[in-house]
């Protein structure tokens, strides 16, 4: 394969101007455009037509899924791109939701390992082929997530408790699953606290039960 053409998305300057430098710095790689939101990131693929999109999980406009969003759309429009995903979060929702329509040409990397520049190049190299990189970190947590076997309170939710459940499960916020389901924001913070209430985490702080019920989810076999 020759030259691969690298389009990079990241909010954040220093992460940006430090993964370009990694990147030109590959004489394997041509970096074709940076963009430090989704909207953007769209624009520079239509124009540039890059082999790879390297990408932040949440960026500008809302800060939620982006990554994931940019590689759906990618999939759905140019299925030949390969998409490496940059996330500080090990959560098991965002890997499932990245794959959820295959793992070809997909990586997952957390941000605190791409300091190893061949673990980027390595990414970049294998998505271009149609190949596959999760996270070693990624996949032990959704090992341990299957771990959790059925709930009895899984099937105690409402439909539309289990429907945002599975938002949940995606990464979004109360107010992204508010927009995604068209109901109020009240109306979400009530049902998420059921949800709480019947899968037992009424008790826990709120990241931490967001957390333990995309969990709970997902080990039902639910998510995939």
């Amino acid at each position: 394969m020759g030259t691969i053409r690298v389009a990079l998305a990241e909010d954040n300057v220093l992460l940006r101007e430090g993964i370009s430098r990694l990147v030109s710095a590959n004489e394997e790689f041509e970096l074709v455009g940076t963009a430090p939101d989704l909207p953007q990131l769209l624009a520079l693929v239509r124009e540039q037509r890059p082999d790879v999109v390297v990408t932040d999980i949440r960026m500008p406009p809302t800060g939620t899924d982006e990554g994931i969003q940019a590689a759906a759309w990618l999939r759905a429009n140019h299925p030949l791109v390969g998409v490496v995903v940059l996330s500080q979060f090990t959560t098991p929702s965002y890997a499932m939701a990245l794959l959820e329509h295959g793992s070809a040409g997909r990586a997952y990397l957390l941000k605190e390992r791409v300091a190893s520049v061949d673990e980027l190049a390595r990414a970049i190299r294998t998505v271009a082929q149609g190949g596959s990189v999760i996270d070693p970190l990624v996949v032990d947590e959704l090992v341990r997530s299957r771990s959790a076997q059925s709930q009895p309170g899984l099937a105690a939710l409402t439909p539309r408790e289990s429907e945002i459940l599975a938002e949940m499960a995606q990464g979004k916020t109360n107010a992204a699953i508010a927009a995604a389901l068209i109901v109020s924001e009240r109306a979400v913070e009530k049902h998420t606290n059921s949800i709480f209430i019947k899968l037992g985490l009424s008790e826990e702080k709120d990241l931490n039960r967001r957390v333990k019920a995309v969990l709970l989810y997902l080990g039902a076999g639910q998510g995939g």
